[in-house]
């Protein structure tokens, strides 16, 4: 047999409501408020005309029910004139001082409707309006006792009054606050709405940006490979056959590479690892080789002290490599040979891609569609830029600088071919 007491209903703001329906009670006082304040005027108005009548002479009955009704009936407009409210609740409560008992009940609108002030006016009219009430009171109080007996009844009206005022001024402090808290909600939760936005965003345009990188070099390579193969079955079958094996290599190299980027995806879910690394500096030799395969004579050269780089450094400076020279295939006019230099001076990485064609074909040069964007992105991560125009001597060159930041790791100089 359990001992756990009774569990309380607990309000949206962590209040014991103490009553199961007094949440929702609260949540339809504050969806109607005018007809919430029509409810307490008419729960206070039984109150002020029974107890009021008693010991009152019987002609100054009808003025004190009449002024009774318009006492409590000022609290119907509570909410939206406050101070109004305040001052017809004073004034009849006035009249009904004076022909009916000191302390009528009808005190209790009164602090209702100082309550209201309190809850619902700015402070410097509210403040003025409590002072003035308190001049009321003296004036009302003092001149029809004694002394200390009018004293006594002036602090503890006063004290009714000041009570009233700071419980107002109090709710109102709470309702600021919770007003402030849910807004601070509200614009948390659209930061956060914008930063999954951005998120995705940044993540679909690297996806698309890999997507190109991997399919518009490949395809290249690929069409560049079954054109010499197409060319070469008239002449030499052999060398088509060789051809033909490295367009089949470069559709299983893109596969991987696809299945690679698929792979990195998954694992961003947690569902998987990605099938390789990525590829880097160091793979720029088989990215030569590969070209080469299409009858392009490639070379490339690293100069510099060499620094180890971030993989994401690595990736960058390789898919501008990729691109320059997917560009050469694609626009260069009789191109008879491309050069990549990889040029390293601390903190800077300089790489540059030269063709020695007679330039390239099209309206707009290299420079047409998403290729050299793609490169400026890479690029801009690390704080570089990309050029790319003809050059000296004629060709056309490729320039991309970045500062990828040094890693811990050996250093020496290298110079390949």
């Amino acid at each position: 047999m359990s001992d756990a007491g009774p569990s309380w209903p607990v309000s949206e703001h962590g209040l014991v409501s103490g009553w199961p329906g007094a949440e929702r009670l609260r949540a339809w006082a504050r969806a109607h408020p005018t007809a919430t304040d029509v409810l307490l005027a008419c729960a206070l108005l039984p109150l002020t005309l029974v107890i009021e009548h008693r010991g009152v002479a019987p002609a100054a009955r009808p003025l004190l029910f009449g002024t009774g009704v318009l006492l409590v009936s000022t609290l119907a407009f509570r909410r939206r004139y406050p101070l109004s409210t305040l001052a017809a609740a004073c004034t009849f409560a006035l009249v009904q001082g004076f022909f009916g008992p000191a302390f009528p009940p009808s005190v209790i609108a009164v602090l209702v409707a100082v309550y209201t002030v309190g809850s619902y006016s700015r402070r410097r009219p509210a403040l003025t309006a409590l002072a003035m009430l308190g001049v009321l009171i003296a004036a009302v109080v003092f001149p029809n006792d004694e002394f200390a007996e009018s004293l006594a009844r002036f602090v503890f009206t006063a004290a009714m009054v000041v009570a009233a005022f700071v419980l107002g001024v109090n709710v109102r402090m709470r309702r600021v606050y919770l007003a402030s808290l849910q807004d601070r909600a509200l614009r948390a939760e659209r930061e956060r709405d914008q930063q999954a936005q951005i998120a995705a965003a940044r993540e679909r345009a690297t996806i698309a940006r890999e997507m190109h990188d991997i399919v518009a070099h490949n395809l290249s390579v690929m069409i560049a490979l079954s054109d010499g193969a197409a060319y070469a079955a008239r002449t030499d079958a052999g060398a088509a056959e060789t051809a033909s094996l490295h367009v089949s290599a470069t559709g299983r190299q893109a596969l991987d590479e696809m299945h690679r980027l698929l792979g990195v995806l998954r694992n961003n879910n947690g569902d998987e690892t990605p099938r390789t690394p990525q590829p880097g500096v160091a793979q720029i030799d088989d990215l030569v080789a590969q070209i080469r395969t299409t009858g392009l004579p490639t070379s490339w050269t690293i100069t510099g002290e060499r620094f180890p780089l971030s993989p994401t450094a690595g990736l960058a400076l390789y898919r501008v490599a990729q691109e320059a020279l997917t560009n050469v295939l694609k626009h260069a006019i009789r191109p008879a040979g491309a050069h990549i230099r990889l040029t390293y001076a601390d903190p800077a990485v300089t790489l540059e891609v030269d063709d020695d064609g007679a330039g390239h074909g099209g309206t707009t040069g290299p420079a047409a569609g998403h290729g050299l964007s793609g490169m400026r992105e890479r690029v801009a991560v690390f704080g570089g830029d990309v050029t790319a125009g003809p050059r000296p001597g004629g060709g056309w060159r490729v320039t991309a600088r970045l500062e990828p930041g040094r890693v811990p790791g050996d250093t020496g100089s290298v110079v390949s071919a």
